[in-house]
């Protein structure tokens, strides 16, 4: 059985050993760790891949080995295996004002393209409550007045609802590390409204016609907490235009048709489980 093991906290000697020891002891075969010492902000950050034989070490004694670890070393410690779902994986959808994206999530959700469920939409705006409640999804509201997310408010409710995957559909807010780092492995989906890398920006779209492209797209892409988000694409969909055809219309294309579509096969081919992130790169699943 695979799982992802993370580790945040107050930086100091020693972190990663008991959580290593206590994998070797049991015979677990670690395919992937990696560290990281963020001493502006005195952090520890930590992701461990391992592989564990269930008759040596049960799913359930490893996550309670690794409370115990946290308690004693400050570490805000998490164990995640999708092996380890009993039913459907769970998505949290986290949108703020657009709604074709999310909306296109929750339909292919309905109709069995994405074989998971959806058990709560978080937004830091109330736009799109509504949609929510079309579709039976529990809505929390995690913003203030201006739209400022409650970082630690978002990630209580990821334990909550016991999430498996985070789709950000055009979720308009930066995900902190600190989340980053403990949903690390995989386990958060961006759409980008432009072709990465390319057109990164805020406005894609603009700068796309500004270099008088006639082919725009979306980019539906793994988040981590260190490294540019677009080398880890799942998922790329373009549209052409004609030449001349003004940028409200491209907007409206790209928003309302290509977006949902590349966000929708992206979050397939991840409960599918056609692709996984492994040291930053998305491979097919049980390549090399």
């Amino acid at each position: 059985m695979e799982v992802v093991i993370t580790a945040l906290g107050p930086d100091h000697v020693g972190l990663a050993d008991p959580i290593i020891h206590f994998l070797a002891s049991r015979g677990a075969n670690i395919a992937e760790i990696q560290m990281y010492d963020h001493d502006d902000e005195q952090l520890f950050a930590m992701l461990c891949r391992a592989e564990i034989d269930p008759q040596a070490l049960s799913y359930t004694s490893l996550r309670q080995a690794m409370q115990e670890i946290g308690a004693r070393t400050g570490l805000a410690l998490r164990v995640w295996s999708r092996a380890a779902r009993q039913g459907r994986p769970r998505i949290a959808l986290c949108a703020t004002y657009v709604l074709d994206t999310p909306r296109a999530i929750l339909e292919a959700v309905g109709d069995g393209t994405i074989a998971a469920d959806v058990p709560v939409m978080i937004s830091n705006r109330r736009k799109c409550e509504s949609l929510a409640a079309a579709y039976d999804v529990p809505f929390r509201c995690i913003g203030d007045a201006a739209g400022q997310a409650d970082d630690q408010s978002t990630v209580a409710l990821f334990d909550e609802f016991d999430i498996d995957y985070v789709v950000l559909a055009r979720y308009m807010r930066i995900l902190p590390p600190s989340t980053c780092w403990q949903f690390a492995g995989g386990r958060i989906i961006n759409l980008h409204h432009g072709l990465l890398p390319g057109f990164p920006g805020f406005r894609p779209y603009h700068d796309a016609q500004a270099a008088r492209m006639l082919a725009f797209g979306a980019t539906c892409h793994f988040i981590i907490p260190e490294l540019d988000a677009g080398n880890q694409t799942i998922n790329q969909q373009t549209f052409s235009v004609p030449p001349g055809t003004q940028l409200e219309e491209i907007i409206r294309q790209g928003a309302e048709e290509n977006e949902p579509a590349c966000l929708v096969e992206g979050v397939r081919r991840v409960i599918d489980q056609e692709i996984q992130l492994h040291f930053h790169r998305v491979i097919a699943r049980n390549s090399s």
